[in-house]
């Protein structure tokens, strides 16, 4: 299967993005590719200060429960970002945003083909998020990354290796599993199936 890619743009320091001028990517089944049972676009950009990244997800039946920072809220609804920096896929950082707005992260090391260290010590001071729902209902997840928080800055020409996903509950408790770049497997610690993200 062909490496995802995604062109990360700049965005001006003052005002709001203007979110439909950015380019959208889709999130499909992530053990095969096909697509998934609700809709899930996310996009991407950066501003003199932040790295944004929005999902737009269509919703009928929210969970969430977990109301503190690094609780397991992957037990229920939940998007997810993985950002590998250096692009080994032996560290890297996860992000999770509940619907209710409750953020888990962590720093995750990996050996291939053994279970992920998650350190779930380790937070992102830099990071902030937002949860809404549009007037047509779609839940929205507003992340931003602070750029003085990475040690390899998102400036022209660098590129890191990322994956976007969604945990959904649909209403008879059937969980489904959604990632921009398919993992062959239910399981989002894949680093080799991490697509690239280049800042232009």
């Amino acid at each position: 299967m062909k490496r995802m890619e995604y062109r990360c743009v700049l965005v001006p320091a003052q005002g709001e993005i203007d979110w439909d001028r950015i380019e959208s990517a889709e999130l499909n089944e992530t053990v095969d590719g096909s697509p998934s049972r609700l809709r899930t676009v996310v996009k991407m950009c950066r501003s003199p200060e932040y790295v944004h990244i929005r999902f737009e997800c269509e919703d009928d039946h929210i969970v969430a429960t977990y109301e503190n920072r690094d609780d397991p809220i992957y037990k229920e609804d939940v998007v997810e970002v993985f950002l590998d920096e250096e692009g080994n896929g032996t560290s890297y950082r996860e992000y999770e945003v509940s619907p209710r707005g409750v953020i888990f992260d962590a720093w995750i090391t990996k050996k291939p083909e053994e279970r992920p260290a998650v350190d779930v010590s380790w937070n992102d001071d830099g990071m902030r998020a937002a949860v809404t729902r549009s007037a047509s209902g779609t839940l929205i997840y507003d992340i931003a990354f602070a750029n003085e928080t990475f040690d390899k800055p998102p400036v022209p020409g660098a590129s890191w290796n990322m994956n976007f996903y969604r945990i959904d509950d649909d209403p008879q408790g059937k969980r489904h599993y959604s990632a921009w770049s398919p993992t062959g497997r239910i399981d989002f610690h894949r680093p080799d199936k991490f697509g690239t993200v280049q800042f232009v």
